[in-house]
């Protein structure tokens, strides 16, 4: 009988496999030595309140304030990533729970500052940036805060909309514990006949099953389960949908939409741009559709054969050492600084590679700007890993350039930027892989591979983006949804994304209630633009190299010290027009062109 395979425990693991955590603070006593030290220092900026009209007491409010945020920020980082290694260590959860909670009392010491500042007479700012030079370092974040001045309420509504934010919340939080809690489903049988019980954890197993009895029974399972609650999902989503549209009128945006863009200075037209621009180039869709059918050789392709694969090859067996040589192989063309970076990363303790016991799942990337751009990892020896070493040092290296160039305030960067170094990386790791793989079944799983990437990362949150849309604008006319009315708006829109080929299942009609992200307004669509953003770049460092790398360098290092769509456009990548996902669509036209040549389809 063989022996079962246990997980080792965190002491159990190399240190060269665990980041460096210790480079923050050596043990808990030091970090509770720093703790207090916020803890005197955090209340004292209460004393800034009702004195910013003194351009000197402005100067020492941010000073002080951002010397308080780097310090609460380090206690954070070290908190969650000790908490992150063994989520059964009790001595590290009372850290990371009594940062949380001191997290959120700073906060409160600091509310007055934004409506004090709005109450500044006009032209306030500018004559206390030109008196004293050291402001002028804060001009974008203070110009920043002072064009919402319309949109923010006085210190009574913001504590009164502060006040009722778990009220808003309780949609998406009502809808979480349904879903992820209280929904169980009946059992199916897998491919060797045993039952199993259907989880939303199993479910993307089994729609990807070779076994199309398989995928067909979890398909219609999962969804006829979904139908069940309805009525219930029906209402969590529209409270929502409506909380967001209160939000909006409150802050008198004409629109949900419009309060979702405007903060980040996104014009409406991007998003416009972003369903118009995929909507046209729906017949590429429509031959993915096509050519699948064929290679699945069925005389109907149905919405549950979507995620089989076309072809499947081996799961390679690739040790750590080795996928980082495959990622730096891949990201080569980014020049020798990247790839520098890259190593020093590696070897000096950014990343924590391995499971172990207790350690939480997923892979992320985070630090501040006192630490190490840390990478948590569950590396597991197959080609997914290192793609998702190489997404991750992505985002890690895009934080080291900011942090490194960028003053404190501007350090970090907004969501539409944040997936954009991440999926060059990985745009450019397939590319190198299909371009030296010579294993044709090999190179075909590539293919698809990045081809499916495009469709559910592209065209499947488009989708989403454009249910939003006609779901927020039908309850701001006034109409109400029922559960039929946003069953018909899903079952349509995938009529028009599938096109003619595609059986469009009744079951589908019930996607829109599974998915979280509609619970946080206007999200899905930095999926596709962030995608799109990363496919404009690792197209140009391919085929211009060093000064398409110099560009692209630069908008790593801007951080958020202008708008997102203002870095994107200066590094060459202009998201308010349509051109980078028509390049985009443009790859995958080129991805089905080789798939089709691969095995010879006329």
């Amino acid at each position: 009988m063989s022996e079962v395979k246990k997980l080792k425990t965190r002491d159990e693991i190399d240190s060269a496999y665990k980041w460096n955590v210790k480079k923050l603070y050596e043990n808990t006593a030091q970090w509770e030595k720093e703790f207090e030290i916020l803890k005197t220092k955090a209340p004292k900026i209460q004393e800034f309140s009702g004195k910013l009209s003194n351009a000197q007491d402005l100067l020492l409010f941010l000073e002080c304030s951002v010397d308080i945020e780097r310090l609460l920020d380090k206690l954070l980082v070290y908190g969650h990533l000790r908490g992150d290694e063994n989520t059964g260590n009790a001595e590290f959860q009372i850290l990371k729970n009594k940062i949380d909670a001191y997290g959120a009392e700073v906060s409160s010491f600091t509310a007055f500052f934004v409506p004090e500042l709005l109450l500044l007479p006009e032209g306030a700012v500018d004559e206390a940036i030109n008196k004293i030079p050291k402001l002028k370092v804060y001009e974008f974040y203070l110009r920043d805060i002072l064009d919402q001045k319309a949109h923010t309420l006085s210190a009574e509504g913001e504590k009164l909309l502060a006040s009722v934010s778990d009220c808003l919340n309780a949609p998406g939080n009502i809808f979480g514990m349904l879903t992820n809690a209280d929904m169980t489903f009946p059992c199916i049988k897998d491919e060797k006949g045993n039952e199993v019980e259907l989880n939303e954890g199993n479910y993307s197993n089994f729609i990807k099953s070779k076994d199309r009895r398989v995928r067909k029974d979890a398909f219609e399972t999962l969804f006829k389960t979904y139908k069940g609650f309805s009525n219930t999902l029906t209402t969590t989503l529209t409270s929502s949908i409506k909380n967001f549209i209160f939000n909006a009128k409150t802050r008198h945006y004409s629109s949900a939409l419009e309060s979702s863009l405007k903060p980040n200075n996104i014009p409406m037209e991007v998003y416009q741009t972003v369903v118009d621009t995929i909507n046209n180039n729906l017949p590429s869709l429509h031959k993915y559709v096509s050519i699948k059918k064929k290679l699945l050789g069925l005389d109907e392709i149905h919405m549950y054969d979507l995620y089989v694969p076309i072809v499947e090859a081996d799961e390679e067996h690739i040790e750590y050492e080795d996928a980082v040589k495959i990622a730096l192989d891949g990201i080569k063309p980014l020049g020798e600084e990247y790839l520098n970076i890259f190593k020093e990363g590696i070897n000096e303790g950014w990343v924590d590679v391995f499971q172990n016991k207790g350690k939480r799942s997923g892979a992320y990337s985070w630090g501040c700007f006192d630490s190490m751009p840390y990478v948590l990892l569950n590396y597991n020896y197959k080609l997914n890993d290192v793609s998702t070493l190489a997404h991750e040092m992505g985002h890690s290296i895009h934080s080291y350039y900011s942090r490194k160039t960028q003053p404190y305030i501007y350090s970090g960067y907004e969501l539409f930027c944040a997936e954009v170094a991440s999926i060059t990386n990985e745009c450019l790791l397939i590319d190198h892989l299909i371009k030296n793989e010579s294993d044709k079944k090999k190179r075909l799983f590539l293919i698809n591979q990045q081809l499916e990437g495009i469709r559910t990362t592209v065209f499947r949150q488009c989708m989403f983006a454009e249910f939003e849309k006609i779901t927020h604008e039908k309850i701001e006319q006034g109409n109400p949804l029922s559960p039929e009315d946003l069953c018909k708006i899903y079952h349509e829109l995938n009529q028009k994304y599938f096109g003619s080929e595609m059986v469009i299942d009744e079951g589908i009609d019930m996607e829109w209630s599974r998915i979280p992200h509609f619970y946080n307004d206007f999200y899905v669509y930095q999926y596709t633009t962030g995608f799109a953003a990363a496919n404009s770049f690792s197209k140009m460092i391919v085929e211009e190299g060093a000064s398409a790398v110099e560009r692209y360098v630069g908008f790593l290092k801007s951080g958020g010290s202008d708008y997102p769509i203002n870095i994107l456009k200066k590094a060459g990548v202009d998201m308010s027009s349509p051109k980078p996902l028509e390049d985009t669509i443009k790859r995958f036209d080129e991805l089905l062109e080789m798939l089709e040549k691969e095995i010879y389809l006329s």
